[in-house]
């Protein structure tokens, strides 16, 4: 069977990470787009492994959480007029748990937007902290009895509510295309004893921006949507391990992971081709056989 080399591999990827979509990076690369595909899953479940054996027993302080929106297949509302729509079609949101020092993902879910997810993520993220920690999300209902159920009295929890205007009604476009202006903030205290001048969401929020700008499928008003959730879900595990892990912070001139101690060296692409090849069944010896002699 035919195999692309690592540094083919490595370019294909690349292109995945820096926001072009799937048919043009089979296009550029000159392979097929089924050749595009079965290495995302490939990167994707192999990214997705290192990430959960690696990030364990994180030593932070301060830890910010939020949701980013985007949708599979068709939006929520438009799901059952659609004729072809799998499972996991309409809304998906993504959950985020970046630690505000070293800037790195600690923990993420995927799912709706329910107090289930939202248990599950929590749940996750506290199994990758190896301390108590000060830790801020936004006003959505949902954290309140997850973060509670995760970490009890262990936790200094504050949520930071932003509070919006209303846009002119008569503008149909900025109201649509345009998000309302932030009024103010209300900085309201859970559990424990969190710093207020520390109660913030601005990281997490500047990650979710990078997200939309490095992920084709989260950018709005295209149709580079998932069609998929579960490549939807690849994407979002080789983005995280590439953040994490191969991207150099502009700031701390480093990567998260070497800021936070997880890791010491620098990676790139072709070590999460890596990763894809470690995990790869070894082909088997084919069998040799014996001519049986026949007695005259």
């Amino acid at each position: 069977m035919n195999k692309l080399d690592t540094t083919k591999r490595a370019h294909i990827l690349n292109r995945l990470i820096e926001g072009m979509s799937m048919r043009a990076a089979s296009r550029v690369a000159g392979v097929l787009i089924n050749t595009v595909t079965k290495l995302l899953v490939e990167a994707g479940e192999a990214c997705a492994a290192h990430h959960d054996e690696t990030v364990r027993e994180v030593e932070t302080r301060r830890v910010q959480c939020d949701e980013i929106w985007s949708f599979c297949y068709a939006k929520e509302r438009n799901v059952a007029r659609a004729k072809k729509a799998s499972a996991g079609a309409g809304d998906v949101w993504t959950w985020t748990a970046i630690d505000g020092d070293s800037k790195m993902i600690l923990a993420y879910e995927v799912g709706d937007r329910s107090g289930e997810t939202a248990i599950e993520f929590m749940d996750n993220l506290r199994a990758r902290l190896a301390n108590r920690v000060q830790l801020t999300t936004d006003g959505h209902k949902a954290y309140l009895e997850a973060v509670e159920g995760a970490f009890g009295d262990d936790v200094d929890y504050a949520q930071l509510v932003k509070l919006y205007g209303s846009l002119d009604a008569g503008k149909s476009a900025a109201r649509r295309y345009s998000p309302a202006e932030c009024t103010g903030i209300i900085k309201r205290r859970v559990e424990g004893n969190p710093d207020p001048a520390a109660v913030s969401t601005s990281y997490v929020d500047r990650q979710n921006l990078t997200m939309r700008m490095g992920m084709r499928r989260f950018t709005r008003l295209t149709n580079g949507f998932s069609k998929k959730v579960e490549n939807h879900l690849h994407m979002l595990a080789l983005y995280f391990c590439h953040y994490n892990f191969v991207r150099i912070h502009k700031r701390l001139k480093v990567t998260p992971a070497m800021a936070v101690g997880v890791d010491s060296r620098l990676r790139d692409m072709e070590w999460i081709v890596s990763l894809i090849d470690a995990r790869a069944p070894k082909p088997n010896r084919p069998k040799t056989y014996r001519k049986k002699q026949v007695s005259n």
